[in-house]
């Protein structure tokens, strides 16, 4: 079954050895938040992504690549379905610069030409093996999974306040609580809470079902299926957090995410249940031959390569990604210009 809409894909990327965009971050160093290094390294592979998504996934209708403003000298920028997004040409310049995720994925509903129905990915996650649309969205819906998992509340001090939580999770859920009502949700959309395509996931569940309030939900760290007018509604539902996120220009403690609008989509049962099983996330670090397992043989539809390496480890773990990856996408994608490229894609 395939779908009577345009399904669009979103890729946010930096390249952080970028003399330019290092000078324009390093002006803001002294602020406050997560600035990190490590948010920002380039393991080389972004090609995988596009080979990829050109074998496993060809009815994609457009793919928005979010770029600082540099752009990989391998990549074919004439591509008929690319379209090369500056943060400035979608993200309010009151925003601006950033160099946090979250404002960049908060307002991603702003890009010109984004289809109702498109997919967000990391530039960790990858297709690996063919995928449909009805993997994605199902009925007009994003598929997705409404596994109950507690949210850690540890804070600052023991006021529960939305200017003092730690993780954007936390703030999410705070705000979810708030909108929704978890007894009438559960009511209403039991069928999709309690799918028995969670298998074994449904004990989460059922263990914080006594409580109150929505403890928080699974979060599987796979690309995500969303609305553009999800988006819409919760910046128009929460201005304030959102616009407050997107002004920062690192990560903070009182930020929010983009989980907040699988979690609005979720209450407001604008989702078909998939089950945990069609990905996974691995980290370079310690599950590094186990990632690379999964991507040679193909295990699974989609994975995220979450960067967990030491310095002292990188080279090595790069080399077994990209070696990996070319195992599986070994021939050149029209993404790509038609030139040689290094191990590194360039």
């Amino acid at each position: 079954m395939n779908t009577t809409y345009p399904i669009d894909f979103v890729i946010p990327w930096v390249d952080g050895n970028d003399p330019a965009w290092q000078a324009e971050r390093a002006k803001y160093r002294n602020e406050t938040g997560d600035s990190r290094s490590a948010r920002f390294r380039d393991w080389g592979v972004l090609h995988y992504w596009f080979r990829g998504v050109e074998k496993f996934a060809p009815w994609v209708n457009k793919i928005h690549f979010i770029t600082w403003g540099h752009v990989p000298e391998w990549l074919n920028t004439e591509h008929p379905k690319l379209h090369i997004v500056n943060h400035k040409d979608y993200i309010p310049e009151k925003y601006l610069p950033t160099f946090s995720s979250h404002p960049i994925e908060l307002n991603m509903h702003r890009i010109d030409g984004l289809a109702e129905h498109f997919v967000y990915f990391n530039d960790d996650t990858f297709i690996t093996r063919p995928v449909k649309e009805t993997d994605f969205f199902r009925n007009g819906l994003p598929c997705d999974s409404a596994v109950m998992k507690p949210v850690s509340m540890k804070c600052f001090d023991d006021v529960i306040d939305l200017n003092n939580i730690i993780k954007a999770e936390q703030n999410n859920l705070l705000i979810i609580n708030h909108i929704f009502d978890k007894k009438s949700v559960l009511k209403k959309y039991w069928r999709k809470f309690f799918s028995l395509k969670y298998g074994l996931a449904l004990i989460s569940s059922l263990l914080v079902l006594p409580y109150r309030d929505i403890c928080g939900f699974h979060i599987h760290h796979l690309p995500s299926s969303f609305l553009k007018s999800t988006f819409e509604q919760v910046w128009k539902d929460n201005f304030y957090n959102l616009d407050r996120t997107s002004q920062n220009k690192m990560r903070f403690n009182t930020d929010v995410n983009q989980w907040l609008m699988s979690w609005y989509q979720i209450c407001q049962g604008k989702f078909i249940p998939v089950s945990l099983k069609r990905g996974k996330c691995f980290h370079t670090g310690g599950h590094l031959r186990e990632m690379v397992d999964a991507i040679v043989q193909q295990k699974y539809s989609m994975i995220c390569c979450n960067d967990s390496s030491a310095d002292s480890e990188f080279e090595n773990d790069l080399n077994a990604l990209q070696t990996a990856f070319n195992s599986i996408l070994p021939e050149q994608s029209s993404f790509e210009k038609t030139v040689s490229m290094d191990s590194n894609g360039q």
